[in-house]
């Protein structure tokens, strides 16, 4: 299982970090996309927080979908408003450099040890370091191929 804990994956997802193309699905432009994955990295991190969405599904059963069932994200999953770029989430400013903090933001959650007081996830709950890290990777590879990368 791929996961940011492993240095080649984590070179392989920085690797497809690609000037803008556009989009095969969604309604996100590129450079919204590297904003959604920023502020995710600080959700992740515990630096932001986001409320509960309330979503109906038990977040143990949600949560090993997501992580450890070996289908491809869907397309169209609403995020949370702090994640949203068309609701809440941080503004564009200049792409290189949102894609430089992308970067960073990503080679230092992959680094956070495994003792952090992680915060507990909006949709899929209280989460071990190994899961965060693999909802790093699958959350980033999703999106990326969301625009051919």
């Amino acid at each position: 299982m791929k996961t940011l804990r492993d240095r080649q994956q984590v070179d392989e997802i920085l690797d497809r970090l690609t000037p803008a193309t556009p989009r095969l699905w969604g309604k996100m432009s590129a450079h919204q996309m590297v904003c959604h994955l920023n502020d995710a990295f600080k959700l992740y991190a515990g630096v932001i927080a986001a409320a509960p969405p309330g979503f109906p599904y038990p977040s143990k059963l949600l949560k090993w979908g997501c992580l450890f069932v070996p289908i491809r994200w869907p397309k169209g999953f609403k995020t949370v408003p702090e994640l949203d770029q068309q609701r809440r989430g941080a503004p564009e400013s200049d792409f290189a450099r949102d894609v430089a903090e992308l970067r960073d933001r990503l080679k230092a959650f992959a680094h956070i040890p495994e003792n952090f007081a992680w915060p507990t996830h909006p949709y899929l709950g209280a989460m071990s370091a190994a899961e965060w890290m693999r909802l790093g990777y699958l959350h980033t590879d999703h999106h990326l191929r969301q625009f051919g990368a």
